[in-house]
Parts: C-alpha cells; sequence; structure tokens
C-alpha cells in the first residue's frame, strides 16, 4: 500500500494539478464507462474531466459492437436515428458525469465537468445553437456538463446568451487570438448581464478551448511550400520556424488570459464570485512523428489552465513528463516574434487561424453526418434481424 501511494505521488498527472493545471480526457465510450476504466483514471491519475466530440462519438459507436445491443433495443421502441443517437450520446454523457461528481463536488464546481457539443451543423445558426444548449442541458440533467459551442462569428452572441442564463459552456475551435478575445467579450458580458439581473455567478463555469497542434501542421506545411524554391539563407529562417507557431500562439493567448482575468473589469464580477474562463489546450498530442510526443502538452503548462488529452497522451505524460510550473508563461517575447518572422515569410498567422476554424466546422460537420449514416445502417440491420 505504501508503494502504491507512493507512485501516486509521483505520477506527473498528478503534479500538474499541484501547479494548477487540470487534465481532461478527450475521449469518451462505452466500455471505458462499463469497465470502470473512466474511473480509474480519476482515482489513479486525477483525471478531472472529459471532452467529447462528434469525431470522438462517431468512432465509439461505429467502430465496434459496443452500441450494438443497445442500438437493438431502441430500433425494437421504433426510435429513429436521430432519436438513437441523442439516447446514447445521452446515456454516456450522464455515465460519465456521475463518475466524476466526487471531482465536481470536492472542487466546488471547478472541475468535474463532461463536455457535450452542440450539433456542428448549427456552427452559423445562433438561434440554433442556443435552442440545442437548452435542449442538451435539459436532456442530461447533470451539474456538471458542458455544452460546447464553436467559436464562430455566429457562435459569439449563443455564448454571451447561455452565460447570462447560467450555463455551462466550452467554447470549442478556438484557434486565433482575434476570436480568443471575442470569446473572453461574450463570457464577461454574459456574466454582468447576469450579475444585473441578480442573478448567481459562482455556479457558471466556462473554458476556452484553444486548439493547438493543428496550427502547427497547416504552418510546417505552408513552410514545407516556400523551402522549395528558397535561397539558402532564407531557407535556413524557414526551417527555424517549424514547429514553433502552435506554441507561440497559446502563450500569447495565455498573457491575454492572464491581463484580462486579473483587471479592474473582471475583479468586480469576481467579487460577485465570478470564475475566471480558463484556458483549455485542445489537439495537444504531437501529429508530426518528427516532433517530442509531449512537445504541446509540456510547454503549455501553468496556473489556471485545462489540458484535455486524448488516451495515449494521457499514457504518455504518466510515463515521462516532465512538469515545469509556469511554462506557458516563458519567453512570451519570443512567442510574438514567431509570429512576426511567420509574417514576415509569407505565412500570417490570422490567413492559417481563419482556415482552420472553417476546415474544424467542416471536419466535425462530416463526422456527425458520417456517425449518422452509421446509426442508420445498423438501425436497417437491427430492424431486418428477427427477434
Amino acid at each position: 500500500m505504501t508503494e502504491n501511494r507512493q507512485a501516486t505521488a509521483k505520477n506527473p498527472l498528478r503534479m500538474l494539478r499541484e501547479v494548477g493545471q487540470s487534465v481532461w480526457l478527450d475521449f469518451i465510450e462505452r466500455g471505458l464507462l462499463r469497465s470502470g476504466g473512466l474511473g480509474r483514471l480519476v482515482a489513479d491519475d486525477g483525471i478531472a474531466g472529459v471532452t467529447s466530440n462528434p469525431t470522438i462519438f462517431d468512432k465509439a459507436i461505429s467502430g465496434g459492437a459496443e452500441y450494438d445491443e443497445a442500438i437493438a433495443a431502441l430500433v425494437a421502441a421504433g426510435k429513429s436515428a436521430g432519436e438513437i443517437y441523442e439516447a446514447l450520446v445521452v446515456a454516456d454523457i450522464r455515465a460519465a458525469a456521475d463518475v466524476l461528481r466526487p471531482v465536481f463536488d470536492e472542487t466546488r464546481g471547478a472541475d468535474g465537468y463532461v463536455s457535450i457539443e452542440v450539433s456542428p451543423l448549427l456552427a452559423h445558426d445562433t438561434a440554433g445553437t442556443i435552442q440545442d444548449v437548452r435542449r442538451w442541458s435539459a436532456l442530461i440533467d447533470r451539474p456538471n456538463v458542458m455544452v460546447k459551442i464553436p467559436a464562430t462569428t455566429e457562435g459569439i452572441p449563443a455564448i454571451e446568451e447561455m452565460i447570462a442564463e447560467g450555463r455551462n459552456i466550452n467554447i470549442t475551435l478556438i484557434f486565433s487570438l482575434e476570436m480568443y478575445r471575442r470569446v473572453i467579450e461574450a463570457y464577461l458580458r454574459g456574466l454582468e448581464r447576469r450579475a444585473g439581473a441578480g442573478g448567481s455567478l459562482h455556479q457558471v463555469a466556462s473554458v476556452a478551448s484553444f486548439f493547438v497542434s493543428r496550427i502547427d501542421t497547416e504552418v510546417d506545411k505552408r513552410l514545407e511550400a516556400r523551402l522549395k524554391d528558397a535561397a539558402p539563407e532564407e531557407a535556413a529562417r524557414l526551417r527555424a520556424l517549424f514547429g514553433k507557431a502552435a506554441i507561440a500562439n497559446a502563450k500569447l493567448a495565455y498573457r491575454v488570459f492572464r491581463e484580462t482575468f486579473t483587471g479592474a473589469r473582471f475583479q468586480t464580477l469576481a467579487g460577485r464570485g465570478a470564475r475566471v474562463q480558463r484556458p483549455l489546450w485542445a489537439s495537444t498530442s504531437t501529429k508530426n512523428p518528427a516532433y517530442p510526443d509531449l512537445l504541446y502538452a509540456e510547454a503549455l503548462v501553468g496556473p489556471d489552465t485545462v489540458d484535455t488529452m486524448p488516451p495515449q497522451t494521457i499514457a504518455a505524460f504518466r510515463d515521462h513528463g516532465r512538469v515545469s510550473p509556469g511554462a506557458v508563461m516563458e519567453d512570451v517575447e519570443g512567442a510574438a516574434k514567431v509570429l512576426v518572422d511567420l509574417a514576415a515569410a509569407g505565412v500570417p498567422i490570422d490567413d492559417v487561424t481563419l482556415m482552420l476554424l472553417d476546415a474544424g466546422v467542416a471536419s466535425f460537420s462530416q463526422s456527425f453526418n458520417e456517425l449518422f449514416a452509421s446509426i442508420e445502417t445498423k438501425r436497417r440491420g437491427a430492424a431486418a434481424t428477427p427477434r
């Protein structure tokens, strides 16, 4: 027993919490819930939340037979593909929320959340997004659930409205500093509206999901294209920028966070019980095999942050993660220079982030449609099978 306690104490994942960073699992599927796997991650590694998206659910539901029995029962009850999807998702999100409820209670609502995303088909529909947030909140009926709204132009007013209603919101697909500032503004305006109406602020929680590795994937591709015709001196400057954009962009976002949430405007709200809207580092698994597997996770450690890691990144960090307190605050001026140098090299970060937002919405929409097609195929198969 003593050896187990010592091993747990040295777990790098648990050390992150000591320096103010929470780790959430970027994955959900029924087998993990039924086997007690999520509970073990919470108990052994201090995992303090779960995030999901249409791609995750597509892989979970379409990827095997884990959901077939439940689908067959729903088919027998006469449910449509849409109703089957809803029932499966609600059951999984509720189960995960119940596992995490002790974390939610122990941290007084700071952690212990499970995130479910609104339909990506509503990414450019403000009214539809608002309606979908309310619908998911009512269906799941758990206090420790966050509904994800994408950081599109149409999503911004929906964020403000939902915060004003006192709902827990995870803003997803943030790539640019400009959009991040708009997300923060929507959060503050929502809190101010709620406070002005006499509502409580201390139970409202929000995270701003700032995407990381996808930026390097796109920037590196553009740098590679420019290398083909570059003179030797220019080629050296271009090579020095590979793998630098994503961390630089995130560090500058964290500076925006610190400046905003230590300012007078938020402090007035904090006096009413408001919580900071924590930056959540999303897409922190390394896509390029030439880069260290924990490149992003280790570089973005800092107080009042969340890192949502897929299972393989959690396993890697448990095994050999290095915790450097405040790493995200190191060399911020150097981070700013990276973006300046990228623009000079013909790879402006704003162009990259705009493209990635559009691609992210399109990717989630495709996964959403593929998931419905898969459920419909399973539904027809179950309906044709004699019972």
